[in-house]
């Protein structure tokens, strides 16, 4: 018969006691402990105790685990686990709360914030520091000092009197006499017996500071029913003029409660409407063809040199203003498109002494894919970005505003924030559009603390800076096209991945119990001491780790297979109209979009966009070398039906009178054949801001620029063309302006990455072998401090060759190239030329080591 193991009494010997499953589920849930690797238990207990990293794992509870290790806080040290279902359920022992506290227990124990048996519970000491409540931060309990703290400054002859006014014998000290109030005050029919003498005022004193804050002004001279409190000892004064209600009176007050409310349920997300899935994926079809049309329309505009970059970044309040009227949006929305573009590599600042913003070379191979894989890798942009559009226009912490495009805009919890709404929206039926109000209300009971941001964003009580997210979520999902009337569409269902999709909520907001957990008890460890299975009972859906790098390309390559038949096919055609406009009745291919982008100007989007042909688009086409002949011919080849004869006589008369005027830089000259134009533009009034004058019959010398000289004739109705040195007609060809390569921003991570299978495997062997070494007892005792062990050079040697031979197992410390120490176990298999090959049981390979480098050696104990 086994003995049974012996109850641990640190945290490191807990850790200790769990198998590599649990440890693995430690350092996935807690990844900041394995940066870097620590060389054994007792480092990583250590690490795991430290004020940042409990702040960070407190901060990662849901709200029934935190609420769990709030009652903790303020319970004994240790605590039973009938103690803390007590603070927990109360003295009416609430089911649903019963029934949740083990999973919350597990939870608390997996990441190494409770250690201890079930008879002897303790909460890591940092974690205790944060959440027990202290004048200078209170508890979300509510609840004040016990007793023992509260009278710890008393004097011994005002605890008699307290301990005599409540009916209880005078002591021998005050240590007992404390006891004997906690007793009391703890002891539910000696209460209500002692509570039912009390004046009614007293009582209701009592409820106004039961539920906290638990402390209270009084005057020097107390009024009697104040008097009847202070005296029995149930108001406690804590400075002169203060007075705070102990922790066991409120207690017994809340029927043992903790909390006024405990949530052991996640709140369910409801839907608010349902919808047949077709139309959600249409519409959502629908609302990514708009999105697309809309980048390309905002990187069409900057195509020849965007807004100029600020001295502090990021684009103007006009800039802005400028692009949302170009768009045909409300500034908000503006720069979420802008911030997307930017997000995938599609534009960026050109680094030019005057910087500006451009396309970059991604954006002309983004334009020849396919429309539903240019939709994807915007899609994946958005879904994992941390650039967060939403708070353009907000101030940062310095009081400056925070402009689209500019720096401060980083917020690591967006791509976390954004998958895991998506993911609420895929647990739903499909078809079904959530409330908003419980997407937050979930959200909220998952991550119940705020971080350091939040509270300083939000913009009202409970408008914390992940609500927020979570708010923009919801409407950026929709104008990207990832949902149609609220519900997620089947391609925003695959750019989650299969791991993405979180199980739908059962009526109660949890999965469904299985096996046979009691739900009256805590879970029995598997195994001694802190030993716990991986999986637990009661554990509502986790969020899923986010995907790898190929596996969210995989995701949204699937994503763009799903969107591509509902996306309406490119055409080859327009339809010509005796008004000078054309009807493209759906997108266009890409050549003939970009031609009649040139030729004519867009007059209106919607399910189809109207061209109008003008006198100055003409005139560009022609700039851009095309000649009236060939624009004849395309506008035959591309519409539908004939070419109306207005327009033909619009290039024609264009065409004609194109180039008549040839204008060059001298400082700026008109050069025409016919002199009479000449004289005309001479005698036109509007020519005398130009300050034109005539140097030959056939030439006029200008005091302008040649740009300006060309806007200004173009202005008096004339066609000019600009001429090179050469006396070539200059060719002004669109889409000429590029930034250099430009990488996409990198998002910014929150914390340290979700460690890997492979990685969690390595640094649990490395973590059990360095632990070994300094647990493990040695032959003898080389270094009395413990530290590495220090041996000469010969004993060594001797050690090693002797090892060889015998098989034996050797603790040795070595000293690297770069001078850091290590312990190491190894097992040596060769010593030969001042090297040593072993088996190195904490890398757990074969290595070779210079002797030079080891500072000693001691042999393991025989087990």
């Amino acid at each position: 018969m086994s003995t049974p193991a012996t109850p641990p009494r640190s945290l490191a010997e807990a850790l200790r006691n769990r198998d590599d499953a649990s440890l693995a589920a430690l350092l996935r849930s807690r990844p900041d402990l394995i940066t870097p690797v620590p060389t054994d238990l007792t480092q990583l207990a250590t690490r795991a105790g430290t004020r940042g990293s409990v702040v960070r794992a407190l901060e990662r509870l849901d709200r029934f685990a935190l609420q769990t290790a709030e009652a903790l806080a303020v319970a004994g040290d240790p605590a039973s686990y009938d103690e803390l279902a007590g603070l927990m359920a109360g003295d009416a022992r609430d089911a649903a709360v019963v029934h949740a506290l083990p999973r919350a227990l597990a939870t608390l124990r997996e990441q190494a914030l409770v250690w201890g048996a079930d008879d002897r519970l303790r909460l890591v000491r940092t974690a205790r520091e944060l959440l027990a409540p202290s004048p200078q931060h209170p508890s979300p309990t509510g609840l004040g000092p016990t007793v023992a703290e509260a009278t710890a400054g008393m004097s011994p002859g005002r605890i008699q009197e307290i301990v005599t006014a409540s009916g209880l014998p005078s002591t021998h000290d005050s240590v007992s006499a404390v006891a004997a109030l906690t007793r009391l005050f703890t002891a539910r029919r000696r209460m209500k017996a002692l509570l039912g003498r009390a004046p009614e005022e007293s009582l209701e004193v009592l409820n106004r500071l039961v539920w906290g804050p638990p402390y209270g002004q009084v005057t020097a001279e107390p009024a009697s029913h104040l008097r009847w409190l202070i005296d029995r000892g149930l108001l406690l004064p804590t400075a002169p003029g203060t007075v705070v209600l102990p922790r066991e009176v409120a207690l017994h007050l809340r029927a043992g409660r903790a909390h006024r409310e405990t949530e052991p349920v996640a709140p369910a997300v409801e839907a608010k409407a349902t919808h047949r899935p077709q139309v959600v994926d249409t519409t959502a079809a629908g609302q990514a063809y708009t999105a697309l049309a809309t980048v390309e329309e905002l990187l069409k505009d900057w195509d020849e040199g965007g807004p100029t970059v600020m001295r502090a970044g990021g684009l103007s309040v006009r800039d802005l203003k400028r692009t949302a009227v170009a768009l045909d949006v409300a500034e908000p929305v503006a720069a979420f498109w802008v911030e997307l573009a930017y997000a995938a590599g599609l534009l960026a600042s050109d680094g030019d002494a005057d910087e500006r913003y451009a396309a970059t070379p991604a954006h002309d191979e983004w334009l020849e894919l396919p429309a539903a894989q240019r939709w994807a890798r915007l899609a994946e942009a958005w879904l994992t970005a941390t650039r967060t559009s939403g708070l353009v226009g907000g101030r940062d912490a310095k009081e400056r505003t925070l402009s689209a495009l500019g720096p401060g805009l980083d917020r690591s919890a967006a791509p976390e924030v954004r998958h895991r709404v998506l993911g609420l929206l895929a647990g739903l039926p499909e078809g079904a559009s959530p409330a908003a109000e419980s997407v937050l209300a979930r959200l909220r009971w998952e991550r119940p603390v705020r971080g350091a941001g939040g509270a300083q964003e939000g913009a009202q009580a409970g408008d914390d800076l992940r609500s927020r997210l979570a708010r923009w979520t919801l409407s950026e999902a929709e104008m990207l096209g990832v949902t149609g009337r609220g519900a997620l569409s089947a391609q925003g269902r695959a750019l989650l991945g299969p791991r993405g999709v979180t199980a739908v909520d059962s009526p109660s907001g949890v999965s469904a119990p299985s096996g046979d957990s009691s739900s009256s008890g805590p879970s029995s460890p598997s195994g001694p001491g802190d030993k716990l299975p991986v999986h637990h009972h009661h554990r509502p859906p986790a969020p899923p780790d986010p995907l790898s790098p190929a596996e969210q390309a995989a995701a949204s390559a699937a994503a763009a297979r799903l969107l591509a038949p509902l996306l309406p096919e490119p055409l080859d055609h327009v339809l010509l109209q005796a008004d000078l406009t054309a009807v493209a009745p759906g997108p266009l291919e890409r050549p003939l979009a970009d031609m009649l982008d040139v030729l004519a100007d867009v007059e209106s989007k919607g399910g189809a966009t109207v061209y109008r042909f003008t006198p100055g688009s003409v005139r560009r086409a022609l700039d851009a070398g095309r000649s009236a002949s060939d624009l004849h011919d395309f506008l035959t080849a591309h519409s539908r039906t004939p070419v109306p004869q207005p327009l033909a006589y619009l290039i024609d008369d264009v065409a004609r009178r194109h180039g008549h005027l040839r204008i060059g830089a001298a400082s700026a000259y008109v050069r025409c054949d016919d002199d009479a134009v000449l004289s005309e533009i001479l005698a036109d009034k509007r020519s005398a801001g130009l300050r034109l004058r005539r140097l030959a019959p056939t030439v006029l010398a200008a005091q302008a620029d040649p740009a300006a000289l060309l806007d200004g004739l173009r202005a008096m109705g004339f066609a000019p063309a600009a001429e090179s040195a050469d006396g070539d007609v200059v060719i002004t060809r669109a889409h000429a302006r590029r930034t250099p390569p430009r990488t996409a921003p990198e998002p910014v991570p929150d914390g340290p990455p979700t460690p890997d299978a492979t990685l969690l495997s390595a640094a649990i062997r490395a973590i059990r072998a360095g632990d070994r070494a300094s647990t493990t007892p040695l032959k003898s005792t080389p270094s009395p401090n413990g530290e590495l062990p220090r041996t000469s050079s010969a004993e060594t040697l001797a050690t090693m060759q002797a090892a060889v031979l015998t098989g034996d197992t050797l603790w040795i410390g070595y000293v690297n190239a770069e001078g850091a120490a290590s312990q190491r176990v190894i097992a040596p298999i060769r010593v030969e030329g001042g090297f040593v090959t072993a088996y190195d049981h904490t890398a757990d390979e074969v290595r070779t080591y210079p002797l030079h480098r080891v500072t000693g050696v001691a042999e393991l104990a025989e087990d």
